[in-house]
């Protein structure tokens, strides 16, 4: 990361932003979402997306109902959708990787190779060490993070 740092001209509070900025020229390149340069591709942009040697970060999406919620019923019948073969269908239109077994397809633009690179993740280290990350990244990093709104 240190190396990488070194090469970072500012951090932004979006994933999605280097890419665009990438997409439209106001950057040689932008570490960004894979699911953001593939759409911005098909539509033209003049971007490649490349998988780092070291491994590809990646999160894992959920949904969830708060609870109180007024509308309980229907909150519910969405989350019944959300685990369905169908709606892991529609997911895979942008995203190469969807929880439904047997339903992921290629994405137009998704370089190959990318589910190998996906590191691997330790989603309870991250989240009981979350605060002591975010502050050792913020002493190292954050003189070139992007005012936050």
């Amino acid at each position: 990361m240190d190396d990488l740092h070194k090469n970072i001209a500012w951090y932004t509070h979006s994933g999605s932003k280097p890419c665009r900025q990438a997409a439209a020229g106001e950057a040689a390149i932008g570490v960004s979402f894979m699911s953001r340069g593939a759409k911005l591709k098909a539509k033209g942009a003049p971007i490649e997306i490349i998988l780092p040697s070291e491994g590809v970060g990646w999160d894992m999406e959920c949904a969830m109902i708060v609870e109180g919620t007024e509308k309980l019923d229907a909150a519910k019948k969405l989350m019944d959708f959300a685990v369905t073969r169908e709606a892991s269908v529609m997911y895979n239109r942008a995203y190469a990787v969807v929880a439904y077994p047997g339903v992921a397809k290629p994405v137009k633009h998704m370089p190959t190779g990318f589910l190998e690179a996906m590191i691997d993740n330790d989603f309870e280290f991250a989240s009981s060490n979350r605060t002591r990350i975010l502050k050792e990244w913020q002493r190292r990093y954050d003189s070139k993070s992007e005012p936050k709104k």
